[in-house]
C-alpha cells in the first residue's frame, strides 16, 4: 500500500502500538497526503515533529506514569506515599520502592510508556526516513533541522528505555510486516546506534537561538543534543545490571559490570563526549541563571525562552502533565491564584537532605521545604520526616493556565546548563585530573548556589587535589544541585553506587531519627513563622546554630506532640525507612516488562533479571 500521512495527529503517521492488542494499521484517510508532499514540505514535516511529541502527553506515558515513576528511590528523593506501618504495599510503593512486580497495577497497560515509547519512537522512524528521502537536506536548512530534531528525539526517548528496562529491543526503521515483532537487543547496540544518530544531527541542528525554531526550550536544539550525547556517553561507558553477552532475552539475571563492547569503553567515549560539551560551551549560548531562585521561579511561571540555562524541557501542552501535581509543595485544597490546587508532595527530599547543605548554600532553602499548605490557606511545618521539592510551587505558578484538575500544563526540565558544567569537570578529571578546565565549571554551579560568599565556594574547589577528591567532589555537588530533578539513579547506577549509597542512606535516617552522629545536638523544640511573602514559612531549630528560642514575638513553638519532639514516635518509623527499598536495588535497578506486552509480543519479548519465568 502507498504510505499515507494523516493530518489529524499532526501530519504524523498513525501507528498503534506496537507492542499491544492493537494491530498496526495504514490507513488512509480523506485528511492524508503521500508521504513525497509532507516530508518536502517544512510546514507539513514539521508537524510529523509534533507528532512525534505529542506522545510524550498521552495518559499513560511521560505525563502520567513515567515522569511520575522514574528515578527514586535514591540517596537524595523518597516516595513520601508510604506513611503509616499499616499501609500496604501497594502498586504505586512497589515502583518507588524496589518491588515492582510482571504485574504491576500501575504499569501492566497495554498503553503504558513501554508500548507508547515505542508508538513515538515508531513516529520518529517515519519522519527520519521521509526527511532522508524528500527533505533536501543538503540545500535547506531548516529541513536538516528538522532531521536532526527527530533523530535527537528517538534518541532521548531509547536513551529514557534503557534507563528503565536496559536491554529493549532495537527498532530504527519503520514497522512493516516483515519486522513487525522483534526480540531485545543489547542495550549496547542502541547505545552505539542512538550515539551516532547524535554525531549527525548536532551537525544539522540550531543553536538556542539561531532560528526562530530554537526560540523556546520546548524544541530541540544543538546545545541539547551536546549535552544528551554527554549523558549517554556516561551510561554507555558506566555500571549497570547486564545479562551475560549474548545472553540479552534468554532470562539471564545478569551482573553489575562494565559493558564488553570496547567501542563503549570510557577511553573511546569520553573524549568523544568531551569535545561535544567543550563545543557547547565555547559557543556561549547558554549559561547559568545567575540566581538559584530566580530559576525556579522561571521555571514555575512557564519561562519557555531559549538561550538561558535550560536547554529542553518536555513539551506538553498548557492543559496537559501532571508535574507540579505531582511534585510540588504538598496542598490540601488552598486557594492559590484563584485556583483550588489539591496534590503535589507524593515525593519529597529524604528527610537527612536538608542538613547535607552547608547553610549558606542557596540551594538548600529552595530544594527542600518543610511544610505545605492546609486547605484553610495557613501554611504549616511539615514534621522532620515529610519534607516537599521547593523548586515545584504552586504558589509560582505566574502566568498560570491551569484549568482545574490533574493536569498543571508544567513543561518538566529534562537538562539544564549545570548538567553541561558537571558533566564536562567530571569527564575532564577523569581524563586530565582536576585541572584548571575542569575545577573552573565546578566552580561556576557552586559559586552560584553561594552567591554572595563565591570565595568559600572557590576555596572548596581550590582544595581538592586528586582526582579521587574531585570525583567525590563531582558525586555531592550532583546530589545538591539536581535533587528533585530525578538524574541520581541513573548517576548511582553508573557509578556502581545504587545498593551501598541507599544503604547509607538509610542508616542516616535512623541517625537522624535516634538524634546521635550528625544530629545529636538536635532538641526538638521547633518555632516558625509566616514570611513576608505570606507564602511561605521560615523554620527555626534545625540548623545547630538555632538551639535556643529565636527573638522576637512573631514566631509560633510547635506543640510538643507535633511529629518534631519525639522523632522515634513520628512518621521516621523502622517500617518507612526500610521501605526505601523492599529488595536489592542492585537486582531491581531496572523494571520488567510488563505481563501485557509479553503476552502480546508473540514470544520475542523475554524478561531477564529477577523477573525471569521459572
Amino acid at each position: 500500500m502507498k504510505k499515507t500521512i494523516s493530518l489529524i495527529l499532526g501530519a504524523a503517521a498513525a501507528v498503534s502500538m506496537i507492542y499491544s492488542c492493537t494491530p498496526v494499521l495504514e490507513q488512509e484517510s480523506p485528511s492524508t497526503f503521500d508521504e513525497s508532499v509532507v516530508y518536502s514540505n517544512y510546514s507539513l514535516a514539521e508537524g510529523t515533529i509534533f507528532g512525534i511529541c505529542q506522545v510524550f502527553g498521552e495518559t499513560n506515558n511521560y505525563r502520567g506514569r513515567f515522569l511520575p515513576w522514574y528515578g527514586f528511590n535514591t540517596d537524595i528523593e523518597w516516595y513520601n506515599g508510604f506513611g503509616s506501618s499499616s499501609k500496604p504495599y501497594d502498586g504505586k510503593n512497589e515502583i518507588a520502592s524496589y518491588g515492582i512486580t510482571t504485574n504491576n497495577s500501575q504499569m501492566n497497560l497495554d498503553n503504558g510508556p513501554f508500548n507508547m515509547m515505542y508508538s513515538a519512537i515508531e513516529r520518529a522512524n517515519l519522519t527520519i526516513e521521509g526527511l532522508r528521502k524528500y527533505g533536501n537536506i543538503e540545500s535547506n536548512r531548516d529541513m536538516a533541522h528538522l532531521l536532526g530534531e527527530a533523530l535527537t528525539l528517538r534518541a532521548m526517548i531509547y536513551y529514557d528505555l534503557t534507563k528503565a528496562w536496559g536491554d529493549v529491543p532495537a527498532r530504527f526503521s519503520p514497522v512493516s510486516s516483515d519486522n513487525m515483532y522483534v526480540a531485545k537487543s543489547s542495550r549496547d547496540v542502541i547505545f552505539k546506534q542512538i550515539l551516532a544518530d547524535l554525531d549527525e544531527a548536532i551537525a544539522y541542528l540550531y543553536e538556542p537561538l539561531e532560528s526562530n525554531i530554537t526560540s523556546r526550550t520546548d524544541r530541540v536544539n544543538k546545545l541539547f543534543a551536546q549535552g544528551l550525547y554527554a549523558r549517554i556517553a556516561l551510561s554507555a561507558a558506566g555500571y549497570a545490571l547486564r545479562p551475560d553477552d549474548g545472553a540479552v532475552g534468554t532470562g539471564d539475571g545478569g551482573s553489575i559490570r562494565l559493558s564488553s563492547d570496547p567501542e563503549l569503553s570510557q577511553a573511546v567515549l569520553y573524549p568523544k563526549a568531551l569535545a561535544h560539551l567543550k563545543n557547547a560551551i565555547a559557543s556561549g549560548k547558554a549559561s547559568l541563571v545567575p540566581d538559584y531562585e530566580t530559576l525556579w521561579r522561571n521555571f514555575n511561571s512557564f519561562d519557555l525562552a531559549a538561550g538561558k540555562e535550560v536547554l529542553y524541557c518536555i513539551p506538553f501542552s498548557d492543559g496537559r502533565g501532571r508535574w507540579n501535581y505531582t511534585f510540588a509543595i504538598k496542598n490540601e485544597g488552598a486557594n492559590i491564584n484563584g485556583f483550588s490546587f489539591s496534590q503535589g508532595g507524593v515525593v519529597g527530599p529524604l528527610p537527612t537532605m536538608w542538613f547535607k547543605y552547608d547553610s549558606e548554600d542557596l540551594r538548600r532553602d529552595i530544594t527542600c521545604v518543610n511544610y505545605g499548605w492546609e486547605k484553610t490557606g495557613d501554611i504549616t511545618p511539615a514534621g522532620i520526616a515529610r519534607w516537599y521539592f521547593g523548586k515545584y510551587r504552586f504558589e509560582w505558578m505566574d502566568n498560570n493556565p491551569y484549568g482545574g484538575g490533574n493536569d498543571d500544563g508544567i513543561k518538566p526540565i529534562v537538562m539544564r546548563w549545570s548538567d553541561v558544567l558537571l558533566m564536562a569537570a567530571e569527564i575532564e578529571n577523569a581524563i586530565e585530573g582536576p585541572d584548571a578546565a575542569a575545577k573552573g565549571w565546578l566552580k561556576e554551579v557552586r559559586s552560584r548556589a553561594f552567591k554572595g560568599n563565591e570565595a568559600k565556594a572557590e576555596a572548596y574547589v581550590d582544595a581538592l587535589g586528586t582526582k579521587e577528591a574531585f570525583f567525590e567532589a563531582v558525586v555531592e555537588e550532583r546530589a545538591l544541585e539536581f535533587c528533585g530533578e530525578f538524574l541520581r539513579k541513573a548517576d548511582l547506577i553508573r557509578w556502581n553506587r545504587l545498593s551501598g549509597n541507599i544503604e547509607k542512606a538509610k542508616q542516616d535516617m535512623y541517625d537522624l531519627r535516634d538524634r546521635v552522629g550528625a544530629y545529636d545536638y538536635l532538641k526538638g523544640d521547633i518555632w516558625y513563622k509566616l514570611n513576608d511573602d505570606e507564602e511561605s514559612i521560615s523554620i527555626w531549630g534545625l540548623d545547630p546554630a538555632e538551639q535556643t528560642a529565636p527573638e522576637g514575638d512573631e514566631w509560633e513553638q510547635v506543640a510538643e506532640y507535633v511529629k518534631y519532639d519525639d522523632v522515634k514516635k513520628s512518621d521516621l518509623f523502622e517500617g518507612k525507612i526500610e521501605n526505601i527499598c523492599l529488595n536489592n536495588p542492585d537486582q531491581y535497578m531496572f523494571w520488567p516488562v510488563f505481563d501485557i506486552t509479553v503476552a502480546n509480543s508473540q514470544g520475542y519479548i523475554v524478561n531477564d533479571y529477577v523477573y525471569a519465568a521459572e
